[in-house]
């Protein structure tokens, strides 16, 4: 995945499953999961929060599962908080101001992963 998916994305999820992964030897709390996926995708995309990439919902989600409060609408929340901001990693960050009013392709990616692990689970 880290060689063969095209674009950013697929270095950037090869990095969180990694980082998943290496951590699922020793810890297998989601949250906790989920926060080294973050840590990852930061690092290799050297991105933070409100850089408006995949990293704006899959941070905070990290906090919501450790609360138990990680739900549909929260992930659809975490998504839609990218609309206003300007994309300033990425592709995006080419269009500056002109990303503002889109939602960033890597968080609603994110948030269908994330969905689909909160069917996968329930």
């Amino acid at each position: 995945m880290l060689s063969k998916v095209g674009g950013a994305s697929g270095p950037l999820y090869g990095t969180a499953f990694l980082e998943m992964a290496k951590l699922a030897k020793t810890d297998t709390d989601f949250g906790d999961l989920v926060d080294a996926a973050a840590k990852g995708i930061a690092k290799r995309g050297q991105a933070k929060t409100g850089d408006k990439t995949m990293l704006d919902v899959w941070a905070p989600a990290a906090d919501l599962i450790k609360q138990g409060k990680l739900d549909d609408a929260a992930i659809d929340k975490l998504v839609a908080s990218t609309e206003p901001m300007i994309a300033k990693r990425g592709r995006a960050s080419y269009l500056g101001e002109k990303s503002v009013g889109h939602i960033d392709p890597g968080a609603a990616s994110t948030g269908e992963l994330l969905k689909a692990y909160l069917d996968a689970t329930a």
